[in-house]
């Protein structure tokens, strides 16, 4: 089973729990304490700590797909919706994220 993204990073998801609640996106801050990393982005960028909870999809998302770009005060987070569910958290510029997601799904 993909590891829980709370065991890998929990300071992690404590400020994307914060982050969302304060845009008043509290079904989705609900989600996160039980969102896994069952892929990682592979797209070789040093900068991506991107990864996927829900398998990756093979083409787009479709037509219920969404993003919540949020504000950390450190690098970029936007997340892919789809159905109301959290299906990927994209981060960018954040190594100690990168580094953790790399080394549980290398």
């Amino acid at each position: 089973m993909p590891p829980l993204l709370s065991e890998v990073l929990p300071p992690f998801v404590r400020e994307l729990e914060k982050l969302l609640e304060e845009q008043g996106e509290h079904e989705l801050a609900a989600q996160v304490p039980q969102l896994r990393i069952v892929e990682r982005c592979r797209c070789g960028d040093d900068f991506c700590g991107t990864f996927y909870a829900q398998p990756r999809p093979k083409g787009s998302y479709g037509p219920n797909h969404r993003n919540v770009e949020l504000s950390p005060k450190v690098g970029m987070l936007i997340l892919d919706v789809v159905d109301g569910k959290i299906a990927c958290v994209e981060v960018l510029y954040r190594n100690d994220i990168r580094k953790a997601i790399h080394a549980v799904v290398p």
